[in-house]
């Protein structure tokens, strides 16, 4: 019921477009932590002393209505990488109409170190999953986007996009944490952020500098979610385009994004945008390949962009911001 002039009106929820409720995900409550408990194994507990913990977690999206399966990877070593195999982990939602914290379930890492928790189907808005490592009570967080079909999206890579740097194309991830943004790449996240779109994060970074890049964007002040890596153990991952195209279908055809603009810097962006759909006229390049294949070029910076068409970019429809 809304209440316009003294009088109680009647309208169907569907009048009013839910907006990403970030605000949601951004101040997460206090969890109580949990008892430790001993590593199963004598390696793991050794690992654990040795190492700083490197753990990742797999955001999701989904449709409303669908059902939602998040994968975490537990690892120790900046460099090595040592799976935690066989040990207890448990896991907790908080989010969108939870209060405080929801409990998931315990769970056993397998053999790569990873757990995949079966959190539900959910009503839409923004989730914050937490994962703790029993043994050692480390942590890592991930998210969970819950959409209606036809949410208005915007898709960006990171490297060589939104920073002036392409660590992919180097491979060459030191300093990934402190990377320098183009002019007014931050400013254009946070006003798509402020006009009520999804904002997803698309990149062939393997899966291991996810808590660089979490770092980065909390160093930046924009959006932490949805950010999908290759799931590739290596330097180089093989497949950027595969990896990519695959992805915007799901978004697309499985969850029913409205992806109305897509960002990136490399000839596989293009390709892959457009093998998922995107049309070259919502697809904008920055770089040397700024306008090929018919994308939209930008130049130097996102400076004009930014004040030619980002600022001017209407709200959601019916977003009840």
């Amino acid at each position: 019921m809304i209440k316009v002039f003294g009088c109680l009106l009647s309208l169907p929820i569907a009048a009013f477009a839910a907006c990403p409720d970030y605000s949601a995900i951004e101040s997460p409550p206090q969890l109580t932590s949990p008892i430790k408990q001993s590593f199963h194994h004598i390696k793991s507990r050794l690992v654990s002393m040795v190492y700083q913990p490197w753990h990742m977690v797999h955001d999701q999206i989904a449709q409303v209505g669908q059902a939602i399966q998040v994968t975490a990877k537990f690892d120790y070593g900046m460099a090595s990488h040592k799976d935690l195999e066989d040990e207890t982990i448990q896991a907790y939602l908080s989010g969108t109409g939870i209060d405080g914290w929801e409990s998931l379930g315990e769970f056993t890492s397998n053999d790569d170190g990873k757990v995949t928790v079966n959190a539900g189907q959910r009503p839409i808005g923004e989730y914050r999953i937490r994962f703790v490592v029993a043994g050692d009570l480390s942590t890592v967080d991930g998210f969970v986007s819950v959409v209606e079909a036809g949410q208005k999206a915007v898709l960006f890579d990171v490297d060589g996009t939104l920073t002036t740097t392409d660590f992919e194309a180097y491979k060459d991830y030191v300093g990934l944490k402190t990377a320098t943004p183009y002019a007014n790449a931050i400013n254009m996240v946070n006003a798509y952020k402020s006009k009520g779109y999804q904002i997803i994060y698309l990149t062939a970074r393997p899966y291991w500098v996810t808590k660089d890049a979490r770092e980065w964007f909390a160093k930046m002040g924009i959006p932490t979610g949805h950010y999908r890596s290759n799931d590739y153990a290596g330097l180089v991952p093989p497949n950027t385009q595969a990896h990519k195209t695959e992805y915007v279908r799901y978004l697309k055809n499985t969850v029913g994004l409205d992806i109305v603009r897509a960002y990136g810097n490399a000839l596989t962006d293009i390709a892959a945008y457009a093998d998922g759909g995107i049309a070259p006229k919502d697809t904008w390049i920055i770089g040397v390949n700024a306008g090929k294949n018919d994308t939209q070029a930008i130049n130097a910076d996102y400076t004009a962009h930014y004040h030619d068409m980002v600022i001017t970019t209407p709200l959601v429809k019916n977003c009840s911001l």
